[in-house]
């Protein structure tokens, strides 16, 4: 790596402040609100909402396969980059694409507020399926006006933005959802959280359309469109120890996903109230969460990438535990404010540190690709495996062993990522976006 010249080592707080209020990076922060609560819709959000109503925890857990619709959004990608829409399309390819999405997903969020669990649960799968389906096209939309809208220099800062935007809108998104709920009902909260995704619809308007994007030239031939779908899968396979590295991004989060989308059923389960949650799960959590995003960015830079990453995986590993704890404490307030507050720590961590490594791993010519296959598989495993398994998983062991186990299901992406340490794996597989110059991978 390319030495920081001492002058640029300790910049000044108002140059270190200077480029998060830039037009660029403060629109992904608006992209990333938008982006982060229709997720918060199809996860914790209704979890509550079906536990309260009743609904069995092997249902309940079931509703998590609707995230698997994010996994498969690569394969409509294509028509949000060559399909130019009819009257908005004037306003441009991604700006118009960014407000037809948006529409869909408050058009979607809008038809779950309306559908009640206890009269069809059939219904309410399919309106959270279709609240998926729109979502993703939504961040296949912000993705891309996001990468660019950013200058190649503004990249890193804009990820950091976007990463607290997500932040805010899903648990913006799950503080209106519960506190709505407590006081109109479960309808009310969803038709009011539908109003989060105007922020990018917004951000895309007044800041334009962006001047980095190409437009397709004319139409594409077969040959041209397998390229685009086989080139970043056939660049990425070439490289040493891409399947060691596949199959660490398979696993690595396995025991988090498993922890987390279940976490409403054990507060539901511990007597906490909507007000409890909404203090703690999303108000502490919150907090949390942004001070473990600061975190990982010293730790990142002190540290470097590899050990960073294997700490994030530790603790989030570790986080684990604290839930197993507070299952066999009872309901307690000051251990879901310490059980949270440490999750959302170590999730903060790994949100700076393994999403960094995930980005070095793209190649610049297929970034956005990539990028879009890496973090459909970080989390696929985990996702299925909750849908089909939790729920049952949950009724055989209990609470305590459940979480137990899902701290052991953390350890083989930890052991497999210290191994890749210790063989040169890891600077092996780097792609050019991981270099100094963009060119080719380090040694």
């Amino acid at each position: 790596m390319a030495s920081i010249p001492p002058q640029a080592a300790r910049p000044s707080l108002i140059e270190s402040v200077k480029p998060y209020l830039e037009k660029a990076p403060l629109a992904a922060l608006f992209l990333g609100i938008s982006s982060g609560f229709p997720y918060a819709m199809i996860g914790a959000t209704l979890t509550t909402r079906l536990a309260q109503d009743g609904i069995d925890k092997k249902a309940v857990t079931a509703f998590s396969l609707a995230f698997l619709v994010y996994n498969l959004k690569f394969l409509w990608a294509w028509v949000v980059d060559g399909v130019r829409l009819p009257l908005i399309g004037r306003l441009g390819q991604r700006v118009s694409w960014l407000i037809f999405a948006g529409v869909l997903v408050m058009a979607a969020v809008a038809n779950l507020a309306l559908v009640d669990p206890q009269t069809s649960l059939l219904q309410t799968a399919y309106a959270a399926v279709l609240v998926g389906i729109a979502g993703a096209t939504f961040d296949i939309v912000i993705d891309a006006y996001r990468i660019e809208l950013l200058k190649p220099e503004q990249l890193g800062v804009g990820s950091g933005m976007s990463q607290y935007g997500w932040r805010i809108g899903s648990a913006g998104a799950g503080a209106i959802a519960l506190v709505v709920a407590a006081r109109v009902g479960w309808e009310a909260a969803y038709l009011a959280c539908a109003a989060l995704a105007l922020p990018a619809m917004l951000a895309g308007l007044i800041a334009g359309e962006p001047e980095r994007h190409r437009a397709p030239g004319g139409k594409r031939g077969l040959a041209e469109s397998w390229q685009a779908i086989s080139g970043p899968l056939v660049e990425f396979f070439r490289r040493q120890g891409a399947f060691l590295v596949l199959l660490f991004i398979l696993l690595h989060k396995i025991g988090d996903t498993l922890a987390n989308l279940t976490l409403r059923l054990l507060f539901d389960w511990l007597g906490f109230t909507n007000d409890e949650i909404a203090l703690y799960d999303v108000g502490l959590g919150f907090w949390a969460y942004l001070i473990g995003i600061f975190v990982g960015g010293i730790v990142y830079a002190r540290m470097g990438m590899k050990r960073s990453v294997l700490l994030s995986l530790i603790l989030m590993a570790v986080s684990n535990l604290s839930f197993a704890a507070l299952a066999a404490a009872g309901h307690s307030n000051i251990g879901m404010a310490v059980a949270i507050g440490f999750e959302n720590f170590a999730s903060g961590v790994g949100g700076v540190t393994v999403v960094a490594y995930f980005s070095a791993l793209t190649d610049l010519r297929f970034t956005a690709a990539q990028y879009a296959l890496i973090s459909a598989a970080a989390s696929v495993v985990g996702r299925f495996l909750t849908g089909t398994t939790a729920g049952a998983l949950l009724e055989s062991f209990g609470y305590v062993n459940f979480y137990l186990m899902t701290t052991l299901a953390a350890v083989p992406g930890i052991l497999l990522f210290w191994l890749m340490m210790r063989s040169g794996l890891i600077d092996g597989s780097i792609g050019t976006a991981g270099t100094d110059s963009g060119g080719e991978r380090p040694a």
